[in-house]
């Protein structure tokens, strides 16, 4: 069953759906995280991971009935008569941060087009009161409340923006033996770099890239959900992308083996080469 829709008409879906994520992750209360270890002593899940992908999926599946929806927490949504639109969502991204009350956290929402284009995404993130979005061909874009309370929407353009020094933005991995592996890579890539951060979100780095906050990010062992958003709006805002081929969400999860086996990464154009792992 196709369905005749606008990416205009996507994004404003995306842009609920991820609200009403962000709105639960907003009333953040320790006493209630019913926190459970997943892969590893820093990969957990939280009562309010599952109550924010219901959160947001209610939105979806409202406004877009017969969409498949595929995320992080629940089993994928595969109506009847699909419409060829496919939803990718990570209702918490960046549960470690949120367990320990580090700001870098929130709701990611994506959305593939029946030829396999990402057509519209959301990062929405609460505790730093930032909302970014992005749609194909309509560029990358920043609804920001600021620490004085004046809100405003921006477009992003960091990768095309001029500033001083260079920062990677890397993570690590929950696994051991890529852990050392990368550790031993570290070295090398940072002949391209000033400097790394570590955000604790892959879509929040993605968006840094998109915003100039950094110059190129890295990581092994992400998930579909884990990019889908981010990884248009810094594409939309000027940025190199690389998005991992893994197996279709729509049969769950991929392993944890296929997952730490690629990468993504987003940067400058041009800095690639100084960071990213050979093909």
């Amino acid at each position: 069953m196709s369905q005749n829709v606008t990416v205009d008409e996507l994004l404003e879906v995306a842009l609920r759906a991820a609200a009403a994520g962000a709105s639960v992750l907003a009333a953040r209360d320790a006493s209630a995280f019913g926190a459970t270890e997943k892969s590893s002593d820093a990969d957990w899940v939280t009562a309010f991971d599952v109550a924010a992908e219901r959160a947001v999926r209610a939105v979806i599946e409202d406004a877009r009935p017969h969409d498949v929806i595929t995320g992080e927490e629940l089993a994928p949504a595969l109506p009847a008569e699909p419409s060829g639109y496919r939803w990718s969502l990570d209702p918490l991204d960046g549960t470690m941060n949120f367990i320990r009350n580090i700001a870098y956290y929130g709701t990611s929402v994506a959305v593939m087009g029946p030829d396999g284009d990402w057509l519209a995404g959301v990062v929405d993130a609460p505790a730093l009161r930032r909302t970014y979005f992005a749609s194909r061909g309509g560029g990358a874009w920043l609804d920001e409340t600021r620490a004085d309370g004046v809100q405003s929407v921006r477009q992003l353009t960091g990768p095309r923006d001029a500033r001083g020094g260079t920062l990677l933005s890397t993570a690590l991995t929950y696994e051991p033996a890529v852990r050392r592996r990368l550790v031993s890579e570290l070295d090398a890539r940072m002949d391209h770099f000033g400097d790394f951060r570590r955000l604790g979100s892959a879509a929040l780095e993605l968006c840094a890239v998109a915003e100039g906050g950094v110059d190129a990010y890295l990581e092994y062992g992400l998930f579909e959900h884990d990019f889908a958003a981010g990884g248009l709006i810094a594409e939309e805002a000027g940025a190199w992308v690389h998005r991992p081929v893994l197996s279709s969400a729509m049969n769950g999860l991929p392993t944890r083996e296929e997952v730490l086996s690629v990468w993504t990464g987003a940067c400058v154009p041009g800095l690639e080469g100084g960071f990213a792992p050979a093909e």
